[in-house]
């Protein structure tokens, strides 16, 4: 009688093994086999991290193997099981891979395929069919859409993380709980003692240091690199940050326009821009706008948004500044005029470098406070945790296991729905953590997501576009801009392994256009993420092999390299309360000549809600246990050879962006390190 020989190959994360009963059945073209119990006497099978070997026979022959079908059912208690693969030797001595990697709960049946890709249209065989169906009708009725906020992209319908598909949480939920996280964050940072002091203002600028106890690093350990020196937009990825217009407000020149307040203040000549210490090159602001020397950044968006509230012992205030940067000679951006409100008044002055010391750095404060507004809920929260989330949702809603996208995507989607329903659960809901500490707690950072979802585009999320158009693209006007130059060595990485991958699967543009599932994936994420907007630029479809090798790049980049670059510099660029104050408590300066340093230390944050924000940016900076870089890609869902070498060769790539950067870096006095391949993990999963 035939014999094969089934390898199980169980998970290493925790809780991985089962002491459940294990039943086995193989499936072939000529006939099913009977249902084989997988146990051998005298030995715990299904440990965690084991491989085991069991030799099944049939009574007859089975023909060629199309699934395997797993039964897991109670011993005593029911007892979960990650499997991660199982391999088959038939009898005529080849080798099947079943890729599994997931969870198997309660007494159920799981059926695996082959771990060959197949596209829905490689499937004639009914019994195929039909397992592609259910999987994705099962999963459907799993993966539910909901909406958290109005104006929201769509999220995954779960009021916490236990009511999530098992497959998608977290191994451990006490690894992401952000009240445990941050509470333990202050007790390893020493700032512990510091909590309770709300209300309680700091006595100067040393008086900070006091919080940098225990951990320090080459930028927040140097107040000399802070708010004083051209670096402090160093880390500046917001895309509120662009090249002015180089035609006078109004002319639209190149296509870059300025907004309203802004074109305001860049227009109002030499005099209103420049005090008496100007540099001497410059003659008049219109011929810095013609020469491209001229930056804004305008925060708009804060414009009318509510401001905490949450704490009647508190006032919090937001301004909605905009602030002109000039490259000077030594190609460096510095910061050249502050407007702290939109609307010009006698109420609302241009404050100058040649002002008062005072007037010019509590200026310069209130930009970074709202520049740390717009990059945590808008750059960071936004456009990458819930567009990635749309993303995940849309892949396990309408992409089987079998298809080739799903199995390029699952890695890049890992435990990003798991941490954005922990975040609606205590980070950003009502009296959630993030009302402890911030000035857009209290549903302000729910006004700011849904003003900012009518900028939300795809072109937005194709970095190089959105580089373009920001009018940042040229390395010889703008050399230090180090974000733009790594992105576009991650980004072109990226586009060419899944060209390559496209181009194995789909050998032409009309085999993407006739593919029902991928295009389904593609309209989901329009239709739900996007909320149907046309304005969006989503496209509803994608019709040739470039197109979707685009998409991926979109999906893989904003979940890999964007989230780096917004998320794992929080720690060295914002713990430094000045340099990005989570709050203020005094409103914006309406007059020059009247600012103290007493009134500084007052309208920064309370000793209280500083060790708050200290907590919170030092945890969401740490990497997860056992985290997966970019390149990475241990669960073997692709068993083809022309993948693996695609795979291959995209590690190495990565490599050699990885050595260029550090070259770099060894030349820096701060080096720039946020999207180093070797830094980036493959998912949004903090």
């Amino acid at each position: 009688m035939p014999s094969y020989t089934v390898t199980v190959a169980t998970g290493s994360q925790w809780f991985a093994g089962t002491d459940d009963y294990i039943y086995l059945s193989l499936v072939g073209s000529a006939g099913c086999s009977e249902k084989h119990l997988l146990d051998k006497p005298f030995y715990n099978d299904f440990e965690r991290g084991a491989v085991d070997s069991y030799d099944v026979t049939v009574d007859e022959e089975l023909g060629e193997i199309q699934l395997v079908r797993i039964e897991k059912r109670k011993y005593w208690l029911n007892d979960d099981w990650y499997l991660k693969y199982i391999t088959l030797k038939t009898p005529h001595g080849d080798y099947i891979e079943f890729p599994c990697y997931r969870w198997i709960t309660g007494d159920v049946e799981v059926v695996l395929r082959d771990g060959r890709a197949k596209l829905a249209r490689d499937d004639q065989i009914h019994i195929l069919k039909q397992h592609r169906r259910k999987e994705l009708e099962t999963r459907q009725k799993q993966y539910r859409w909901m909406e958290w906020n109005p104006g929201f992209p769509l999220s995954i319908d779960a009021k916490c993380h236990k009511d999530l598909p098992r497959d998608i949480q977290f191994d451990s939920e006490k690894g992401v709980d952000f009240v445990l996280n941050y509470s333990k964050a202050m007790e390893n940072l020493f700032i512990n003692r510091f909590m309770h002091m709300f209300q309680s203002s700091w006595n100067d600028f040393a008086d900070f240091e006091k919080i940098f106890v225990k951990i320090s690093n080459t930028i927040s350990g140097r107040p000399d690199v802070w708010l004083p020196v051209p670096e402090w937009l160093q880390p500046c990825v917001d895309p509120a940050l662009h090249r002015a217009a180089r035609e006078a407000p109004g002319d639209h020149g190149d296509g870059r326009v300025q907004p309203g307040a802004a074109a305001q203040l860049g227009a109002g000549g030499p005099g209103l821009i420049f005090g008496p210490s100007a540099e001497p090159d410059l003659d008049t602001s219109l011929c810095l706008l013609q020469q491209g020397n001229i930056f804004i950044v305008d925060f708009e968006l804060l414009d009318g948004i509510d401001a905490n509230k949450t704490d009647p012992c508190t006032l919090q205030f937001l301004a909605a500044p905009i602030c002109l940067l000039y490259k000077n000679l030594a190609n460096k951006i510095v910061p050249i005029a502050i407007q702290l409100n939109q609307i010009p008044g006698d109420e609302n002055p241009i404050f100058l470098p040649s002002d008062a010391k005072y007037d010019w750095l509590l200026a310069k404060i209130w930009v970074r406070s709202s520049d740390f507004h717009v990059h945590q809920t808008i750059t960071h929260l936004l456009r990458t945790h819930l567009v990635s989330e749309v993303f995940g949702i849309a892949m396990y809603r309408q992409l089987p296991a079998v298809h080739p996208i799903f199995k390029l995507l699952v890695a890049h989607v890992r435990f990003t729905i798991a941490i954005n329903t922990k975040a609606r659960e205590q980070l950003i809901c009502e009296c959630g953590l993030f009302d402890k500490a911030n000035a857009t707690g209290g549903g302000g950072h729910v006004q700011m997501v849904q003003r900012a979802m009518k900028d939300l585009t795809y072109a937005s999320l194709c970095f190089p576009e959105a580089i373009k158009a920001r009018g940042m693209e040229s390395k010889e006007d703008i050399p230090y801009y180090f974000y733009r130059d790594d992105g576009l060595l991650v980004w072109e990485a990226i586009r060419t392994f899944t060209a390559e991958v496209v181009d194995i699967y789909y050998e032409g543009d009309q085999v993407v256009e006739e593919d029902p599932e991928l295009q389904d994936f593609v309209n989901d994420v329009y239709v739900y993420g996007m909320r149907g907007r046309k304005s969006s630029g989503f496209p509803k479809s994608v019709k040739s092999r470039e197109q979707l090798s685009e998409y991926l790049t979109v999906v893989i980049f904003t979940a890999s390299a964007q989230h780096a670059a917004v998320n794992f510099g929080q720690y060295d660029w914002c713990s430094w309360i000045p340099n990005a104050p989570p709050t203020m408590r005094a409103p914006p300066p309406t007059a020059k000549g009247v600012v103290t340093i007493e009134q500084i230390v007052d309208t920064l944050p309370d000793r209280g809600r500083s060790c708050w924000h200290l907590g919170a940016v030092w945890a969401l900076s740490q990497f997860q246990e056992n985290e997966l870089f970019l390149g990475m890609y241990p669960e073997e869902h692709f068993i083809e050879k022309p993948v693996k070498e695609a795979m291959a060769r995209f590690r190495k790539n990565l490599e050699a962006i990885v050595s260029v950067i550090a070259e770099r870096n060894k030349k820096k006095q701060l080096p720039y390190y946020y999207l180093s391949p070797d830094r980036i993990p493959n998912s949004v999963a903090i």
